[in-house]
């Protein structure tokens, strides 16, 4: 009896401990999430809330939490970043936010670059892609806007259509040591050469918006101020460059 009575205070003992190191862990990384959740929400339009992305958040670091594997040779906080804004990400999927209509203008969009791109054999200019489309410089503008938040996790999830649930993604991360996977290596190296090749071809201000925002880590608004603009023509800027680097992913993927 005393021995059960021993055995059960040590359970629950060992329990509090657990919840109280998930508890300071959740701390801990409490400004991440809340870091990730406002660059991902600057793409976003304003009725949807940004505490229901950091809420997203915390999930997956729960999430990230109960599956790190210390073993692997990932660093936690890397392994986190990943689950939390693919959670984030998730719940916004589930929450499809953005109307089939306007899907279908971001795909119409892309098509359009992807055939001017071959055509041209380079970037196209936004006049020419506004005399292909019919439409005026005010129009496209307002239509690079409307869709900047439709491109979040564009690279992770680019598919031969973007209807097609259960098509294998380009880019995949695996939470293991390289040196385990040799496939993971290939795949990752082959990867890194063609959005190296695609960043490149950008035209110059998209190429140093994409360089200051994923490299650097700077916001959209100290992009602003770095190049004399404001921050709602970086947001153009970053949407035109992720029309064009999934265009040239999107060929890669039809080739496979």
């Amino acid at each position: 009896m005393l021995e059960s009575v021993r055995r059960s205070r040590t359970y629950r003992s060992s329990s509090v401990d657990q919840a109280a190191a998930r508890d300071q862990l959740i701390l801990e990384h409490l400004p991440q999430i809340k870091y990730i959740a406002q660059r991902i929400s600057t793409k976003l339009p304003s009725h949807v809330e940004l505490n229901d992305l950091i809420s997203a958040g915390v999930l997956g670091l729960l999430d990230a939490i109960e599956k790190f594997d210390p073993l692997r040779g990932v660093k936690f906080k890397t392994y986190a970043e990943l689950r939390i804004k693919g959670a984030i990400l998730d719940s916004l999927r589930n929450l499809d936010w953005a109307p089939r209509s306007l899907r279908k203008k971001s795909k119409d969009l892309e098509k359009v670059y992807r055939e001017l791109e071959q055509r041209l054999g380079r970037p196209a200019s936004d006049k020419e892609v506004c005399d292909e489309m019919e439409i005026s410089l005010e129009e496209y503008y307002e239509l690079i806007d409307q869709i900047k938040g439709l491109n979040l996790g564009s690279f992770q999830e680019l598919a031969p259509h973007d209807d097609e649930k259960n098509s294998e993604p380009l880019v995949r991360y695996v939470p293991d040591a390289p040196q385990m996977d040799p496939f993971f290596v290939f795949h990752k190296s082959e990867i890194r050469n063609i959005l190296g090749g695609a960043i490149d071809a950008l035209p110059k201000k998209e190429r140093l918006v994409v360089s200051l925002y994923y490299y650097d880590e700077l916001t959209m608004k100290e992009i602003g101020k770095v190049l004399g603009v404001n921050e709602s023509r970086v947001s153009q800027l970053h949407t035109k460059a992720m029309l064009r680097l999934r265009t040239k992913l999107r060929k890669v993927k039809d080739r496979e």
